[in-house]
């Protein structure tokens, strides 16, 4: 009679990772404690990093009011790029610049542009992980179209797409799909062999193997890819949204500009890096609610 394969890998994966118990009741009482005070130390060891981190981001804000305030005139083009003038022109650019939708806008790019590289990274880099040939024959390629920069195919992508949204996700995709397909690649060529032995052992369909052996053996490297993605696409974003689109941050960056509102620029550019302080943030809990625990059951 056939083996249910989807429960003999469950119970053996669960098997293999279970650590021996010690019957010790001076043992088992030292594990509990531990286990007990570990929540705690997490918690004040994020209290600390986050108060170091404010530390760190106020001394950088007093630097920089310091040296507008003393190497700058009070009227001259320079004191307009203070942090205390770019907080100031804040609600007005919410509430007359429409700052939010903007916002929006650029968040909504962001993710199709994302979405569109990982439909099409992750299944190249697991076919280039899988099938080594095609890893040998698509290498080259794939290498020199990583080494160009998005930036340079904006005349192209215009030209080609025309002015507008479908531009810019071109753009953000292409920026976005490589670090996807590397850490795909990298992700499937360092599973753990036992564990695909042990599917063929027991009959495993193809979608089987897919779902319950490597799905969750590159779930961790995916998205360590998402997170690299995110940084990459946010770079590129403001570029690519001078394009010829009427919104979006970076369209509000050249807005701010020819109307010489640069108290406003500083603003956007202090908008800009806290989004992109915050997708990242998100990415890293991303990572550690899912990839760092599928990570640590693999080593187990």
């Amino acid at each position: 009679m056939r083996l249910d394969c989807r429960r003999a890998l469950t119970v053996r994966r669960q098997s293999l990772s279970t650590a021996p118990v010690e019957t010790a009741s001076s043992t088992s009482s030292r594990f509990a404690a531990v286990a007990t005070a570990r929540p705690a130390l997490r918690g004040h060891g994020w209290v600390r990093r986050s108060l170091s981190g404010l530390a760190g981001l106020a001394s950088v804000v007093v630097i920089w009011w310091l040296a507008i305030m003393l190497f700058t005139e009070p009227n001259s083009l320079a004191a307009q790029f203070s942090p205390a003038r770019a907080l100031a022109t804040l609600p007005s650019l919410i509430v007359d610049d429409r700052l939010l939708i903007h916002v929006a806008t650029s968040l909504r790019r962001i993710a199709i542009g994302l979405a569109w590289a990982l439909l099409i990274g992750v299944p190249l880099g697991f076919l280039l992980g899988r099938v080594r040939a095609l890893d040998t024959a698509l290498s080259p390629t794939l290498q020199f179209l990583r080494m160009i920069s998005p930036l340079s195919w904006m005349p192209i992508a215009v030209m080609s797409l025309g002015v507008g949204d479908r531009a810019v996700y071109f753009l953000l995709a292409f920026a976005a799909v490589w670090p996807l397909v590397m850490s795909t690649a990298a992700g499937v060529a360092q599973i753990d062999r036992r564990w695909v032995q042990l599917g063929e052992s027991l009959a495993a369909t193809r979608s089987e193997m897919l779902w319950h052996v490597y799905v969750p053996g590159i779930a961790a490297h995916v998205l360590t890819g998402v997170r690299l993605a995110i940084g990459i696409v946010w770079i590129v974003l403001v570029p690519a949204e001078m394009l010829g689109v009427s919104s979006g941050l970076g369209y509000l960056i050249l807005d701010t500009r020819d109307r010489l509102a640069y108290s406003e620029l500083t603003a956007v550019i202090l908008v800009i890096g806290a989004l992109g302080f915050l997708l990242d943030s998100a990415a890293r809990m991303l990572y550690r609610r899912f990839g760092a625990v599928q990570l640590h059951s693999d080593e187990g």
